[in-house]
């Protein structure tokens, strides 16, 4: 009997005869008495596999990455792009990205990972993607279903709960998931099976964007504090103290302790100049930020604000959460911080509070950004009692649908979205689309130009759709970042003095596009 991990797939187990069964047309080595046969054979049929070099299949090898990935591709329908490396599934990988079945530092464009064995966590979220976007569940029923839910990783619960609601997936003989264990290439075979079967046995067509949701349709004002003063939120909508729909665009810093000459009240005037009425001031928690150098990293903070609204601008005041992926693990710091912002800018209409950049790893919306978001919220409401504050979510700040089906209880209160236009695309959108609708107020408090690594690209189309899509929803945003890093997310040529004024031969392809949207 052969080993197999029947019981996630809810398929039957075969027994092999005494005699060796003859192997079937499509590879020499997938035999007409094996379980898989089959599904292999009719994929193989349809052009889905193709084998390798040899002619071969390996049903009992572990399948990679690049070969799950460009299967998938293949189910959906979906044509390589021209691949930025040189390997064989560049292509495949591209389009996958840019269709966001998966995040770039999960499979990097750059090729490292691909080649190794894809988990099944991660296998299930491209599957998912790619062949049964949008499917729904209901978390109770299905997290119970799994033994092991504790295992899975918390960006991975959507796809994977909505994987078993959908049949394509159950647990193993003792209730198990097994997330981090990789999967043979005739398990993925019977898994592409039973998706394209949920599916309706057709090749699924990526899903169309979503009409606008009922927003105020009405001419949003721009200009800065002077013109707009105390900001609310009024629905769905920000808007100014005169509860007129306003509209903030502008510029986010890179991290303080190595770019903070950009954050400067000379180069707020230059972005001023250009007519942006936001700039956020993103201090790192850590990479050597406020948890490493606390007293400094508040004065730079300060600073940066303080220049701000010399500039009119408003200024959003981001605690940037990165490789402390869970709010919560440093919420003591976060509440002593925001509480000392609040007190020293409770009577300034030009301060924004960002409470947690982008949680990450294994959180939860329920059991860790809520809770923390609670704390924080109370303890600025002690100072500054009507100032807006902005919130997070999950998987770096893009599971909004989780806020909008649980918020915080508050006023003036905006959720986070973050996107990168090479990266991120109509899925994000349509999530802005679902949570506004569902009452929830949304601010896109960091995009770029770039992939989500901050490189490759300029993607000009993408931002200009994405940029288009905001405008139309009233939706306020930041990008990422004013500084000269040599990146293609970067505002700015490298070496670009940041005192005296900017011309556009300062400007890098993405901060000309973005400074022109201002």
């Amino acid at each position: 009997m052969r080993r197999l991990w029947s019981g996630l797939w809810a398929l039957a187990l075969v027994l092999t005869l005494c005699v060796s069964p003859p192997a079937l047309a499509a590879f020499p080595d997938v035999h007409a008495g094996a379980w898989y046969a089959s599904v292999v054979e009719e994929m193989a049929a349809q052009g889905i596999l193709k084998g390798l070099p040899d002619g071969s299949f390996h049903p009992e090898d572990a399948i990679s990455a690049a070969e799950f990935v460009t299967i998938a591709a293949r189910c959906a329908g979906l044509e390589p792009a021209r691949g930025q490396c040189g390997h064989w599934a560049a292509g495949s990988m591209e389009t996958a990205l840019g269709a966001g079945w998966y995040d770039w530092d999960e499979l990097p464009p750059t090729g490292e990972g691909w080649d190794k064995p894809i988990s099944r966590q991660l296998a299930v979220k491209v599957l998912m993607k790619a062949l049964l976007p949008g499917k729904g569940y209901d978390y109770t029923a299905e997290s119970g279903k799994i033994k092991d839910f504790s295992a899975l990783n918390g960006r991975y619960y959507d796809t994977t709960l909505a994987a078993c609601a959908a049949g394509v997936v159950t647990g193993d003989g003792a209730g198990n998931f097994r997330p981090l264990d990789g999967l043979t290439r005739a398990e993925a075979c019977a898994l592409f099976q039973r998706a394209l079967s949920a599916a309706g046995g057709v090749t699924p067509q990526p899903p169309a964007e979503t009409e606008r949701p009922s927003v105020p349709a009405v001419p949003s004002a721009k200009g800065g504090v002077t013109e707009n003063g105390w900001l609310q939120v009024v629905g769905t909508q920000l808007c100014n103290e005169r509860g007129e729909p306003v509209v903030l665009h502008g510029m986010s810093s890179h991290g303080l302790q190595w770019y903070g000459q950009y954050a400067s009240a000379q180069a707020m005037a230059n972005t001023a100049a250009y007519g942006a009425n936001v700039f956020r001031v993103a201090m790192y928690t850590g990479e050597g930020g406020y948890l490493s150098q606390p007293e400094a990293m508040t004065e730079r903070a300060f600073a940066a604000v303080d220049a701000a609204i010399q500039a009119d601008l408003y200024a959003i005041l981001d605690w940037h959460i990165l490789s402390d992926g869970d709010p919560m693990a440093n919420v003591a710091a976060a509440e002593s911080f925001f509480a000392a912002a609040a007190e020293r800018y409770k009577d300034c209409p030009n301060v924004i509070y960002e409470i947690c950049n982008e949680p990450n790893g294994n959180v939860t919306w329920a059991g860790n950004v809520k809770p923390y978001a609670q704390r924080l919220v109370s303890a600025i409401r002690a100072q500054a009692p009507k100032s807006v504050i902005l919130i997070g979510s999950p998987t770096w700040s893009q599971d909004i649908h989780l806020a909008a089906a649980d918020p915080v209880a508050g006023e003036n209160l905006m959720y986070t979205l973050h996107f990168y236009a090479g990266t991120h695309g109509q899925e994000l959108r349509q999530r802005i689309d679902a949570a506004m609708a569902a009452g929830l107020p949304v601010f896109v408090s960091e995009w770029g130009a770039s992939r989500a690594d901050g490189s490759g690209g300029v993607f000009l189309e993408e931002s200009k759709v994405w940029l288009d899509f905001l405008e139309e929803r009233g939706v306020s945003w930041c990008n990422w970042s004013l500084c000269d890093k040599n990146e293609t997310s970067a505002a700015l040529k490298p070496g670009t003095a940041p005192a005296g004024s900017w011309t556009e031969d300062d400007l890098t392809e993405s901060g000309r596009f973005v400074f022109s949207r201002f």
